[in-house]
């Protein structure tokens, strides 16, 4: 059964897709990008501000299905630049301190609304 995940606590999606789908003990993320879920606004300011949001945002899907970022087994992460990957590790270390989830990071052209990153996941619960 696919169950539809949705949270007050993270950006609302803008277009035909879900915060995320639970289905069995997967849980799929669609990409989060640095919004505020409060006012709707991109956060401004460098990669470790940007990734900070983005994983709180992360954080509150997996919350509200019942997870937490421990059961991630897979992030995907679009980079606006990779010159800005080490300073983006630093921050997203420390939401991963122990088992960090495997990781593909990648560059790209372009973002929405010009932000510096997008991250989704993969989540395992027993």
């Amino acid at each position: 059964m696919k169950e539809v995940i949705l949270t007050e606590k993270a950006p609302k999606p803008i277009g035909p897709y879900s915060q995320a789908i639970k289905v069995g003990p997967l849980l799929f993320g669609s990409g989060q990008i640095p919004i505020d879920p409060e006012t709707g606004e991109i956060v401004k300011g460098d990669i470790k501000e940007q990734t900070r949001r983005v994983m709180e945002n992360i954080k509150a899907v997996l919350e509200a299905a019942g997870y937490t970022l421990e059961d991630v087994v897979k992030v995907t992460v679009f980079l606006k630049d990779l010159k800005l990957f080490n300073e983006f590790n630093q921050e997203y270390a420390k939401h991963f301190p122990e088992k960090p989830p495997a990781r593909t990071t990648v560059e790209v052209a372009q973002l929405p609304k010009g932000v510096l990153l997008e991250v989704d996941f993969i989540a395992y619960k027993d």
